[in-house]
């Protein structure tokens, strides 16, 4: 089994508070983590129907059972249970009683904030890094990443990426969005997320989105809200500091999985990824989730954004620490050229708190370490964040 980077987070919370919840996409690894983990403490799945019908008729009664050292998976399902919950771990005041896990950040972290403020650690759960997978599989080829992405299942179980991805989709349709929302149609409903990855790695104008797929405004935006809510896709903020009022204000759309937007683009194999006009988009977004999956296997949260003005000049993420800017350029191509360089440098001129500098992250197999702009591949992403000094 492949040792998940946030492990010794993971281990230092619950050595530290009573709960940790760890939220995440379904498939991404979170009841495999807990259990290697945790391999002495009880497991609940509240997915189980019998086991969901204990917790909700006789709380009392369930929790007299599983009162401590317990793994409760896929929370969400049993609401009602943490107002129980509160009462035992306030009574034993000891860490490391509950181990939580939920598939819809939203609602879990919604619950929890009002019933165990105070009580629990909070972490969040992507699947597998390249890092992760690197010695295990093979990581060479970018084009097979993107097509791939990067669900534990795909890789334990050699799975291929159209079928799976394509049976996640349906699962996670029927299983979770439709007891969230009624959604009554669902071609529209998977025309508004083929629609969502044909916009991936762009500024989101959500009125478009909506005219495309024949829906109003509210209906689109009440289905983002979902898809995000339930880790499908990310939306990566505008950063506005006091440098220009004229400024983007909205949000770049993304997936938190490269693999899933390949899939719902029609992508089959890695000439298809190649040749695909938004493979520089989807390099984008594999390098994206990368960051955001280093900062929370550290138990942080994203301090990412990207930077664009109204003359077009970009910097497609900011790594913000403080007061102080990390700007990244993010280039598919594999050979490095003068371009490459030029959103940063400008960003330099107007923002002066940068003082690790900036980087390119490219497709190229080999790192340049420049001066004042350093070049890394996909596979240093992890070094060059742990150069930069929080």
């Amino acid at each position: 089994m492949i040792k998940r980077k946030i492990e010794s987070t993971l281990r230092n919370l619950a050595a530290q508070y009573p709960v940790v919840t760890i939220t995440g996409p379904r498939q991404s690894g979170k009841t495999t983590l807990c259990r290697a983990v945790f391999p002495n403490y009880k497991y609940v799945n509240l997915e189980a129907l019998d086991m969901r019908d204990f917790a909700v008729s006789d709380p009392r009664g369930f929790l007299e059972q599983y009162n401590t050292q317990v793994i409760l998976d896929e929370i969400q399902r049993t609401p009602q249970l943490l107002s129980y919950l509160q009462v035992v771990i306030d009574e034993k005041n000891e860490p490391g009683q509950f181990i939580i896990t939920g598939s819809q950040q939203f609602e879990v972290i919604s619950n929890i904030g009002q019933t165990l403020a105070g009580r629990t650690a909070l972490l969040k759960l992507l699947p597998f890094s390249i890092s992760e997978i690197y010695g295990y599989y093979d990581t060479s080829s970018i084009d097979k990443l993107i097509l791939t992405g990067f669900y534990p299942r795909l890789y334990d179980m050699k799975l291929n990426p159209s079928q799976a991805l394509g049976d996640y989709l349906v699962t996670y349709v029927e299983r979770d969005l439709r007891q969230l929302v009624a959604i009554k149609d669902l071609t529209l409903f998977e025309r508004f997320l083929k629609l969502c990855a044909g916009r991936i790695g762009q500024v989101l104008n959500l009125s478009s989105l909506a005219n495309d797929v024949g829906i109003s405004h509210t209906t689109a935006r009440s289905w983002l809200t979902l898809l995000e809510a339930s880790y499908v896709v990310f939306l990566l903020p505008p950063w506005f500091g006091n440098v220009s009022k004229r400024l983007i204000k909205s949000s770049k759309l993304y997936f938190y999985d490269v693999g899933l937007a390949s899939y719902l683009l029609g992508l089959e194999n890695e000439n298809q990824v190649s040749r695909d006009p938004l493979r520089g988009n989807l390099f984008e977004n594999l390098v994206l989730m990368e960051i955001l999956k280093y900062r929370y296997n550290l138990g942080k949260r994203s301090n990412l954004y990207f930077y664009r003005d109204s003359k077009g000049n970009e910097v497609d993420i900011i790594y913000e620490l403080g007061r102080d800017l990390f700007p990244i350029e993010v280039k598919a191509g594999a050979t490095v050229t003068r371009d490459y360089f030029k959103g940063i440098k400008r960003f330099f001129k107007i923002y002066k708190y940068t003082p690790w500098g900036g980087s390119v992250v490219y497709g190229g197999k080999k790192p340049q370490l420049r001066s004042d702009i350093k070049v890394y591949t996909v596979w240093d992403i992890e070094r060059m964040l742990e150069n930069l000094v929080e």
